[in-house]
């Protein structure tokens, strides 16, 4: 179940937790991120192709890339089996922003953002069915716990797809990571 988690950025303890998608979508939109929910025009098995799973979601890809002037979009997958899954999770867990948006949709799995804003961190917890849309300059992490189980859409507006520059704020330590507590 999709969920959103508030903290404080100095209390781990959650002072809010909502589970109801439009009311995700309506808090995380206050603070110009962008959440829905989406839904394939077809079935996809499990070893669908990246055109397959583009296919299935070309509508709403396509007037994303419209909106945003997006360049390009691809799929990434990883499954606990990956070699390089513990390598791959560090990357993403410390605190970083983009000059470019940070853009994903769950076509399968889960994956937990978590948002510094505002005095708050809000911990935003993906499934399957949910796009979230991170503005650029806006401080986050993403984990995809110990055994990361995912398939997402990307979008990109330039061609060096993601960069992270690090914010060296060590505050992504401090909270629940994805599989324990909370979420």
């Amino acid at each position: 179940m999709s969920t959103l988690t508030i903290f404080t950025e100095h209390d781990r303890h959650p002072t809010e937790v909502l589970t109801d998608g439009a009311e995700i979508g309506r808090r995380l939109g206050a603070l110009g991120v962008r959440f829905e929910r989406w839904q394939a025009a077809r079935a996809l098995s499990d070893d669908a192709s990246q055109d397959d799973i583009l296919g299935a979601y070309r509508t709403q890809v396509d007037a994303l890339m419209n909106e945003y002037g997006f360049k390009s979009v691809d799929v990434v997958s990883l499954n606990p089996n990956h070699p390089d899954k513990a390598a791959l999770r560090a990357k993403f867990l410390d605190e970083h922003v983009h000059s470019d948006f940070e853009v994903r949709f769950f076509v399968d799995g889960q994956g937990l953002f978590y948002i510094h804003t505002g005095g708050k961190v809000y911990g935003v917890l993906c499934e399957k069915g949910d796009l979230i849309s991170v503005p650029a300059n806006t401080p986050h992490w993403f984990d995809m716990g110990e055994n990361p189980h995912f398939k997402c859409i990307r979008l990109f507006t330039t061609s060096e797809g993601w960069v992270a520059q690090y914010t060296g704020d060590a505050i992504a330590g401090d909270y629940p990571k994805f599989g324990t507590q909370f979420c």
